[in-house]
């Protein structure tokens, strides 16, 4: 079976490469499409009525040159791990998404986590329940989550609980005063467990809870509707019949027959969940001034930073890239059909 596998596994890294390179090209046109002159965003207007000045910036910047040639410095820059210089904060865009990404990356982290725990257990109990009371109550629920727009939910929630009842912290990843954790991960919570700091740990938790719970509230709903018809299809299925016939506990029946198969939709549903927090997160990163990629992103797109923009783009293409082939690797283990085909 190793065999197989491991050639469907080269397949998969193969074809995400090549789609690497199909993202790059994407954002380079998608960008450069975009409305209005990047050198009247960041010259000021006594320097852009100069026309020496506009001209030696878009020579600076390489925009004076032909989109072809553009396109292929920008792939050379790549190859070198150089994502270009944001015209923004005159730092390279590697470094500033090096900040940004792990900040995303927590919060959409942490919002997926809940989301499976939450999501999955509420749709195997409306599964198991279904047609009762519990089972109406958490598909009304779900609905509602699936419902509610985010952005809406992101200031009810920050006004309410931090502003009305004070009862979660302000803004940011961690209170005002105190100095972040050594960074390991770049992940706050992380790396204070790392050095020691239980304080910037507690912190941190605090900070990250309400953005987390409000980013989760339409996964949880989506997962929970998934979640019950995979487990219900399977349900009806002639083994689990059987093995329900022959006696065997309902908890030996819900783990090893029912769960295992019906893991296969959830994984693809979880992994292009977690795919759109990751590029979802603008709203509510603006509401709760989290410094993610959401809140570099709208910075960079109201300046016209085109560097900076198609650094964002690469990196959330990368991502699903790296989500889909890790759902690919996870059906593999989970369904011996796909190690065998």
């Amino acid at each position: 079976m190793r065999g197989p596998f491991a050639r469907f596994l080269v397949r998969r890294v193969v074809t995400a490469l090549l789609l690497a390179v199909g993202i790059t090209l994407v954002t380079f046109v998608l960008t450069n499409l975009v409305p209005g002159d990047p050198a009247a965003a960041n010259l000021g207007q006594r320097a852009l009525g100069d026309p020496a000045i506009v001209a030696q910036w878009r020579a600076d910047h390489g925009l004076d040159r032909p989109l072809p040639q553009q396109y292929l410095m920008h792939l050379a820059g790549l190859l070198h791990g150089d994502l270009g210089t944001s015209q923004q904060s005159h730092r390279p865009v590697l470094d500033d998404l090096a900040q940004s990404v792990p900040a995303t990356l927590e919060l959409a982290g942490a919002a997926i986590l809940v989301s499976l725990v939450l999501g999955v257990g509420f749709g195997v109990v409306a599964a198991l329940r279904r047609d009762r009371f519990s089972d109406h109550v958490l598909r009304v629920l779900s609905l509602i989550g699936i419902s509610v727009p985010t952005f809406w939910l992101a200031l009810v929630a920050f006004y309410v609980f931090f502003f009305r009842l004070q009862v979660t912290p302000g803004s940011g990843r961690i209170d005002p005063g105190m100095t972040p954790p050594p960074q390991v991960t770049g992940l706050y919570t992380v790396d204070a467990l790392l050095s020691g700091r239980w304080d910037v740990f507690s912190s941190a938790v605090g900070h990250l809870a309400a953005p987390a719970l409000v980013l989760a509230l339409y996964t949880i709903g989506l997962l929970t509707r998934f979640t019950r018809s995979a487990v219900l299809e399977v349900l009806g299925q002639d083994y689990v019949r059987a093995a329900r016939a022959k006696g065997l506990p309902g908890r030996v029946v819900l783990f090893r027959y029912v769960l295992r198969p019906a893991l296969v939709p959830i994984i693809t549903v979880a992994g292009l969940a977690f795919g759109s927090l990751l590029s979802g997160t603008v709203l509510v990163e603006a509401v709760f001034a989290w410094p993610g990629v959401g809140q570099y992103a709208y910075k960079s797109a109201t300046t016209l930073d085109l560097p900076a923009v198609m650094g964002v783009g690469l990196v959330v293409g990368v991502v699903y890239l790296v989500i889909n082939l890790v759902v690919d690797v996870l059906y593999g283990v989970i369904d011996p059909r796909v190690r065998v085909s």
